[in-house]
């Protein structure tokens, strides 16, 4: 979300002075108690060094704001040439940027995880950030929630507890059996009409108290000046909670997946309540423009508002839309190819291919990813030329997603049956091994198999060391 959106130019406004001046008081009751500690506890002793580079640092950080107050109020709130402080941004995701497993009944250990969302938001640096989001364990007792929200602290992330029936319904249920298959044009569930509808009211009813349930959190941490900035189809009705407790709340969502047509929304029961729930936003986002147009045109056929070339239009007020393309930290894959262990797996890599042309896929073990079709389409490229058969090499990375999620573990394939093809229901991980190993048999020898196949995820060092390795990189 662009800072400059929201941030003033030349003035200062009176709820940051308010800030300021509650964190010049603060600092001044805990630099007292200091004190008195140390007189008490530490009378006739030296202070260590750690001690004193920690009080030299708090006195530069007063005196800042100390002048940036004193000049403020006395000039009339202008800007004065010292380093301002960042402002922060609330990210709200569905799920934290690390993953958390218990070691004890008070200890947790944090790893970061892997994700789109997580690679990209490494490259914003202009905010101070914090993380609110569901940790994705399930942590009953109260002991454990204080020592995951301790532990959590540390990497600036701020847990969202969800039961497991609340995740069920939730996630499991409303976000990926109704508004992921819809916004992939999959359709919603027609097995059982009857069943569907009873299942789909009490899954939307736990997908708002879930929403709910953020933005209780987010208001607890909320601070006068904040952005928030929500993430994707998970919490569309989240801006609309947001607002009722704060209207001037600057709140932004945006879309990872894409928005379907009108036509497509309009099958949703939820139709009208989702997408008023995201006008509430002040910006919405999408990736591409076309996405955008989507959603201003399902606001406009649906609810019948008034699309703009700058966003969608309520009775005098304007929610802006945009397309907002992600990208990544290049810098970050640029630095690390220089580091000894990607230089290390790629001296490997090379030697392990060494004639070959490297192909690469890198997707989640999806059925919108469209593996299968894209290992198929590789077989079709060898049967029609068979001079690259030992000259190429197709290396691909399944990362294992939603793996709890029934509906997203069957989809639907094609298989090859006495020269027909069958549509049958398998799980995407079985029905991609026996793909690759059937055009392995076919094409292999007793040293090379033209695909290399990992039902896994790669750390960060092995993955630049494959991108630096590959000549073609095969994008379904």
């Amino acid at each position: 979300m662009p800072g400059n959106q929201y941030n003033g130019n030349s003035t200062l406004s009176s709820d940051r002075v308010g800030r300021l001046l509650k964190i010049r008081e603060r600092r001044r009751s805990i630099r007292s108690a200091y004190s008195n500690d140390v007189t008490d506890n530490h009378r006739g002793t030296e202070p260590c060094e750690n001690d004193l580079r920690t009080r030299e640092g708090d006195s530069l950080n007063n005196s800042i704001i100390e002048q940036y107050l004193e000049g403020a109020i006395a000039e009339g709130y202008e800007k004065l040439d010292v380093r301002p402080l960042r402002q922060r941004l609330l990210v709200v995701a569905n799920r934290l940027p690390v993953s958390a497993v218990r070691r004890g009944e008070d200890s947790w250990s944090l790893e970061i995880s892997g994700g789109g969302l997580v690679t990209a938001l490494l490259g914003v640096k202009e905010f101070e950030a914090r993380w609110i989001g569901w940790a994705g364990v399930n942590v009953p007792d109260e002991v454990g929630q204080k020592a995951l929200t301790k532990a959590l602290a540390e990497k600036r992330c701020i847990p969202v507890f969800l039961d497991e029936e609340i995740v069920h319904q939730y996630y499991n249920g409303y976000c990926n059996n109704i508004l992921w298959p819809l916004f992939h044009y999959l359709g919603l569930p027609q097995e059982d009409r009857l069943a569907t509808t009873r299942s789909f009211q009490s899954q939307f009813a736990a997908y708002k108290k879930a929403n709910q349930m953020f933005a209780d959190v987010v208001n607890q941490h909320y601070e006068e000046g904040d952005v928030v900035w929500c993430h994707d189809y998970h919490l569309m009705y989240l801006p609309k909670c947001l607002k009722e407790y704060n209207n001037n709340m600057k709140v932004g969502w945006f879309l990872h997946t894409p928005f379907p047509s009108s036509e497509i929304h309009r099958t949703l029961p939820s139709r009208s309540d989702l997408l008023r729930s995201v006008l509430a936003a002040d910006l919405v986002g999408f990736h591409t423009y076309d996405y955008a147009r989507h959603f201003v045109s399902a606001c406009t056929r649906i609810l019948g508002l008034e699309g703009t070339p700058e966003g969608v239009e309520d009775q005098g007020r304007l929610t802006r839309v945009a397309a907002f393309p992600i990208g990544i930290d290049s810098d970050r894959f640029i630095r690390a190819l220089e580091l000894p262990q990607v230089q290390e797996h790629i001296k490997e890599l090379k030697e392990r291919f060494a004639g070959r042309k490297v192909m690469l896929g890198v997707d989640r073990l999806d059925m919108i990813k469209g593996i299968p079709q894209k290992i198929l389409a590789f077989e079709k490229f060898l049967e029609e030329n068979s001079i690259w058969r030992d000259k190429v090499v197709l290396l691909q990375i399944a990362v294992p997603t939603r793996t709890d999620v029934p509906e997203c573990l069957t989809t639907r394939v094609l298989i090859e049956v006495s020269n027909t093809y069958e549509i049958t229901q398998n799980p995407p991980g079985r029905m991609v091994h026996e793909i690759v190993g059937r055009i392995n048999g076919r094409f292999g020898t007793l040293t090379a198999v033209p695909i290399h196949h990992l039902d896994r995820s790669l750390d960060f060092y092995a993955l630049c060391a494959l991108y630096a390795v590959t000549g073609n990189f095969f994008i379904s």
